[in-house]
């Protein structure tokens, strides 16, 4: 496994299994099957619906809390409630959480990250950061923060590998977190001959060429699923390594296409959806 330094000196895998869409059952299948196959990042959030069940896979692994780096995002709708914080870690049961994000740029956002910043104070919460936040949104939060963001989750992958927002980032000491890193299932991009092609050469497959790429170009990764070998497979990126020229043939293949767009109207609609967290199995 390979880690990247955070900019307050804490170290976060750059692999990890990510559990958007998936039911609570699910969820647990997937994480305990996650981290018993050696992952250590795990990627959730009070959107999903889903954070008993990763607490409980957590538990259920063996694998000691220490060990595992937790992840989660706020959602809109709980940006100003002081207690957010203190509810979403009673239902990860964990008494920390390794990253918490500010999931969308939606409702009073700064009054989300404030509340992450003073549950990063006292001691609550390792790190913090941001997601889904264009540069505009960033420099916003740059100009009133005490704690600097440490991470921006967004979506990239080889047809959109956001260039431009990784300069700006590498200026701020902020690493950059790709969902959607195999771009959403486009089987356009999986049967991209060039993948094709040297998942022959590295007997691997195309997709662990493309997460490979990621892990090269310093992003990290949360691919998710609920398939065993599939989950297994995503994480076997470390016996082999792109050569420059190959990373240059990945890079010229940008077409800066996004499947995700963001609008004001889905903006305003995030900031009144309210996740039934407490109803969650």
């Amino acid at each position: 496994m390979n880690y990247v330094p955070l900019n307050n000196g804490v170290k976060m895998p750059m692999a990890g299994i990510g559990t958007f869409l998936l039911t609570p059952d699910e969820a647990e299948a997937s994480v305990l099957s996650a981290l018993q196959c050696g992952y250590r990042l795990i990627d959730t959030a009070n959107a999903y619906v889903n954070e008993k069940a990763v607490g409980r896979a957590m538990k259920q692994s063996g694998v000691e809390r220490k060990d595992i780096f937790l992840e989660t995002k706020l959602w809109p709708s709980f940006y100003e409630q002081a207690d957010a914080v203190d509810k979403t870690l009673e239902r990860l049961g964990a008494g920390y959480i390794d990253l918490l994000l500010i999931h969308q740029p939606a409702g009073n956002y700064i009054a989300g990250y404030q509340l992450m910043e003073r549950a990063y104070e006292e001691g609550k919460v390792k790190a913090i950061g941001l997601s889904n936040f264009n540069p505009k949104q960033i420099q916003e939060i740059l100009d009133i923060c005490r704690v600097k963001p440490a991470v921006l989750q967004t979506e990239v992958h080889p047809y959109s590998q956001e260039k431009e927002l990784k300069k700006f980032l590498a200026k701020e000491g902020i690493v950059i977190q790709a969902w959607y890193p195999l771009g959403h299932g486009d089987k356009a991009l999986i049967r991209e001959p060039l993948f094709t092609e040297l998942a022959k050469k590295y007997g691997k497959s195309s997709a662990q060429i493309i997460l490979r790429w990621h892990i090269q170009s310093g992003n990290i990764v949360i691919p998710g699923s609920k398939n065993p070998d599939h989950i297994k497979a995503n994480l076997d990126l470390f016996d082999f390594a792109l050569t420059g020229e190959e990373m240059a043939q990945i890079a010229a293949m940008d077409q800066q296409k996004r499947y995700y767009h963001s609008t004001p109207e889905m903006l305003r609609k995030y900031a009144e959806i309210v996740p039934d967290v407490d109803g969650q199995k």
